[in-house]
């Protein structure tokens, strides 16, 4: 993980990636194509390039199964809850970043980096370990003309890794038990560093009862009708404190 003192040399939007530097143009295009920039939803001042339900791919998507593009299930083509509620927390309670460096773990479109560096985070590591991920994060960046200096990419595994920023955002990874098995101890360790670390989850499998003992919960968002559609089960979504 880059250090602050050691930032201001790396802190130009990067790519550590195995994906060939002329694919990302092709990213680009197909993520035009295949998507629908779109306000609705919790934060409708952020658009984002997502598939909808105006989107083929939201109909059909056993249709890119070998795609050289879409390698992996497009999840950051979709606006999670929990990275929603991460996104609208952030916005309405600027003092939380304004100032710090910020890690964005799982961070698939980008928003809560976005809404971030929106209200003046020092820097925004938007890290998810999907290569085209990070492309889309930066593309959803560019369309929200957000300060792109301040926004680095990641697509390394940082879970279980030292951290040196300030804030650590996890947006929907609770979603069953064996990740939670790996991220609860982790979260343990930057907690006892005094790191604030906020997590969006709508209630998935990860998030008991034992496990919210760790947790305070800060704000709860209703979900927007589409969401709802696009999230089988789920109404309402909430933002945690782990401490």
């Amino acid at each position: 993980m880059t250090s602050p003192s050691s930032l201001e040399n790396t802190i130009k939007p990067t790519l550590s990636s195995s994906l060939e530097p002329s694919l990302n143009k092709e990213i680009e295009g197909t993520i035009i194509k295949e998507t629908k920039i779109t306000c609705d939803h919790l934060t409708p001042d952020i658009p984002l390039y997502l598939i909808t339900q105006e989107c083929r791919l939201f109909h059909k998507p056993q249709i890119i199964e070998n795609d050289k593009v879409f390698k992996n299930d497009p999840f950051w083509a979709f606006y999670w809850p929990g990275g929603q509620a991460l996104s609208k927390y952030v916005l309405e309670n600027a003092d939380l970043v304004r100032g710090k460096s910020v890690l964005d773990v799982g961070s698939g479109c980008g928003a809560t980096s976005i809404a971030a560096i929106r209200k003046e985070a020092k820097y925004c590591v938007a890290n998810d370990i999907d290569e085209v991920a990070g492309i889309a994060a930066l593309f959803n960046a560019k369309l929200n003309k957000i300060d792109v200096e301040k926004l680095q990419i990641s697509v390394q595994n940082l879970i279980g890794t030292n951290v040196s920023e300030d804030i650590i955002f996890i947006g929907d990874l609770f979603y069953d038990e064996e990740i939670a098995e790996i991220l609860l101890p982790w979260l343990h360790q930057l907690s006892s560093e005094d790191k604030v670390i906020l997590i969006g989850d709508p209630g998935r499998h990860g998030i008991t009862e034992n496990r919210l003992k760790f947790m305070r919960k800060l704000a709860t968002y209703e979900l927007t009708e589409n969401c709802c559609i696009e999230n089988k089960g789920f109404s309402s979504v909430n933002v945690w404190r782990f401490q």
